[in-house]
């Protein structure tokens, strides 16, 4: 039964997705299936490269930018449809900026470029032959990101920045970084900060380190800016509007982490149902256990509640909602929900779940971390609290 009425065309394009998954993403990933058994990672990141690059010739890379710079202007609930199909075979190269992109490739942000801006930074964005990274968040700047410190003074006609950013996806492979800096202490978020375009390759400018997390998927870095000149003619926007170019598309961001996790959540859910059928114990299935029922119902139906809302918020936000209710409550319920079905799933395959051979507990690692980016849990309960009219200090 449709949750919401679908249009034909963005069904197709979902099977259209699923066909590229399943001719050109499996076929690179099954020559490593022994190294996801042992939980070797290492050589993620240049296939990922590869895949993007086939994803933009195809069209998907740049499917949701508007349609007069390159893009098809791809709606959110289109959106969520793919990237909830891209996650939901267990593919770990359909997943984490390979084939779509989150903040390594095109993003709405991008559409304040000037016309010299869009021909050097978008244009090579567009067809994936660039890689970028989204520079906001700083050690004492995290959920609150009006606090950062990293600063930009004026120059001549140019600008220098110094300071240092952390928790960087695709900072260590990115051709330029579009970073956030203070240029007016007195003003900061309303007015005082400013978005840059800054190639990785300018002096000064450092990948410290990588930092470890308990995902192998997820491994961002810090940047550290050394008195890093940049030209005034790549200042993204307004001079001192940066941080309104920085939630330009958060709505869009937290849909797509939302429907990442149904995907997850699909893909768990089918094992968790294949594994209680053909796992025998006391002379039958594990599955006519109540308690193993228990964990497999619950699980598709918190996936089955989390879908209908996130599609429903995604097809909101379609027809005129601003969205800041609706992608928050798509993330908050849909990252809270995958937790939950991976935990789950680890406890109905017993041992064998806890082991990395099976492939399950990278995913129950991985999903950890979706309750944390683009948005807290805790700051997107509050953010929806705003929306009903609740006080909130």
């Amino acid at each position: 039964m449709p949750l919401i009425d679908i249009p034909s065309e963005l069904i197709d394009l979902r099977d259209s997705f699923r066909q590229f998954l399943d001719r050109e993403v499996r076929p690179v990933e099954e020559p490593y299936r022994q190294d996801l058994l042992e939980g070797r990672f290492d050589w993620v990141k240049e296939e990922r490269r590869k895949l993007r690059k086939r994803s933009a010739e195809l069209g998907f890379w740049s499917l949701h930018m508007p349609e007069e710079i390159g893009g098809m202007g791809l709606s959110h609930l289109g959106q969520v449809l793919l990237f909830e199909e891209g996650t939901g075979h267990g593919l770990v190269l359909a997943h984490g900026e390979s084939i779509l992109p989150v903040v390594a490739g095109p993003t709405p942000v991008y559409v304040d470029c000037t016309e010299a801006q869009r021909e050097k930074y978008l244009a090579p964005l567009m067809t994936a032959d660039k890689t970028t990274c989204f520079a906001l968040t700083e050690p004492e700047a995290g959920s609150d990101a009006t606090r950062i410190r990293t600063r930009a003074e004026k120059a001549g006609d140019d600008w220098v920045l110094n300071g240092r950013k952390h928790f960087i996806t695709a900072g260590d492979e990115a051709d330029f970084a579009l970073v956030f800096a203070v240029t007016d202490p007195e003003k900061r978020a309303k007015g005082g900060i400013t978005a840059f375009l800054v190639d990785t390759d300018t002096p000064g400018f450092t990948v410290t380190r990588t930092q470890r997390t308990m995902s192998p998927l997820q491994n961002p870095v810090e940047l550290t800016f050394e008195d890093v000149r940049v030209p005034g003619g790549n200042v993204l926007g307004e001079v001192g509007f940066g941080f309104y170019s920085a939630v330009k598309g958060i709505n869009g961001a937290r849909l797509q982490i939302a429907a990442t996790a149904l995907g997850i959540a699909r893909d768990l859910l089918n094992r968790m149902i294949e594994h209680a059928g053909g796992r025998i114990a006391f002379g039958r299935p594990i599955g006519a256990n109540q308690y193993v029922q228990g964990h497999i119902v619950d699980s598709y139906a918190e996936l089955e509640q989390a879908r209908l809302l996130v599609y429903r918020c995604a097809d909101d936000i379609d027809r005129g909602a601003d969205g800041r209710r609706e992608a928050a409550l798509a993330k908050l319920v849909a990252t809270e929900m995958v937790g939950r079905v991976a935990d789950r799933c680890i406890q109905v395959h017993g041992g064998q779940g806890f082991m990395t051979e099976l492939g399950l507990e990278v995913w129950y690692r991985e999903v950890r971390a979706m309750r944390l980016y683009e948005g807290t849990s805790e700051i997107l309960r509050t953010n929806v609290a705003k929306t009903l009219g609740l006080p909130v200090d």
